[in-house]
């Protein structure tokens, strides 16, 4: 799908197109056993159930399902490859990254009754027929709406940077982005267009899963609901599926928690209201 000789549309532009990262252009995939693929599946879906699983309690998981020569090694392998690790209470020294600053936790007891108040960020591992991709989305937490996304072959920073910039050029700013303490959104880059923009920076509790509920759920209904039902053969498959996905969500799926409207009709009829007041 790029052209790496195109006389007029650079490999940079070409990926930003695509909602792609170049590093993911430039990334060679390594072979991994169809044994592995089957056992991270079996892994993420269990995650979605049970987030406080570490590699013992997966392995034990495992083993109830008939896998019983795998050891914990090869679960911490597994998960650390996924970009999983159990979700329980940690002590304020285990740091993601020694060089990046962590910001504090700005939402507890707020309020939050107003798109563009808050959003949030957030990375998932997704299957695929013969391998795997990262998916990384942003969302406004009044409204749920999805307000952009991409996919990436490697756990980098500027395809979560790229989903950023789209969601500040499609929907303005934010007064407050919340993210975990992962290093892609604890690096310099990421954090230094949310204060070019003026945006309040809020970092999740470590280990706390309760703090990104939000778009946890995300993770939980777009899998569940169409990534387990399909099986993509790669990433291009998977980036057109979810670009249907998501349009769905945002304007046709409705919320018992938004009184039984969509994102896309809470998101810009309050968003419309407030431009007007």
């Amino acid at each position: 799908m790029i052209d790496s000789q195109h006389p007029h549309v650079s490999i940079l532009r070409q990926c930003d197109m695509l909602k792609i990262s170049r590093s993911s252009f430039y990334y060679k995939c390594k072979r991994i056993k169809s044994e592995d693929l089957e056992l991270m599946r079996l892994i993420d879906k269990q995650y979605l159930k049970t987030p406080v699983y570490g590699s013992r309690s997966m392995r034990n998981y495992l083993r109830r399902l008939g896998y019983n020569k795998i050891n914990r090694k090869r679960v911490q392998r597994l998960m650390r490859l996924m970009g999983l690790e159990a979700i329980y209470p940690k002590p304020k020294t285990s740091k993601p990254h020694p060089e990046h600053k962590i910001y504090p936790y700005l939402l507890r007891n707020l309020e939050i009754n107003r798109p563009n108040q808050v959003w949030a960020a957030d990375i998932t591992y997704i299957p695929l027929a013969r391998g795997f991709m990262y998916l990384v989305a942003v969302i406004d937490w009044h409204s749920r709406k999805v307000l952009s996304w991409r996919v990436s072959n490697t756990l980098d920073t500027d395809f979560c940077v790229g989903a950023l910039k789209d969601a500040i050029r499609c929907h303005g700013r934010p007064e407050i982005f919340n993210t975990d303490q992962g290093s892609q959104f604890t690096s310099k880059d990421f954090t230094d267009v949310l204060k070019d923009h003026g945006i309040n920076i809020s970092m999740d509790g470590r280990g706390r899963f309760q703090d990104n509920i939000f778009i946890e759920r995300l993770w939980w209904t777009v899998k569940y609901h169409y990534v387990y039902l399909r099986a993509f053969d790669n990433g291009a498959a998977l980036r057109n599926g979810l670009k249907h996905w998501f349009e769905y969500y945002n304007q046709d799926r409705f919320h018992q928690a938004l009184d039984g409207l969509t994102p896309d009709e809470v998101y810009f009829k309050e968003h419309d209201m407030l431009k007007a007041a």
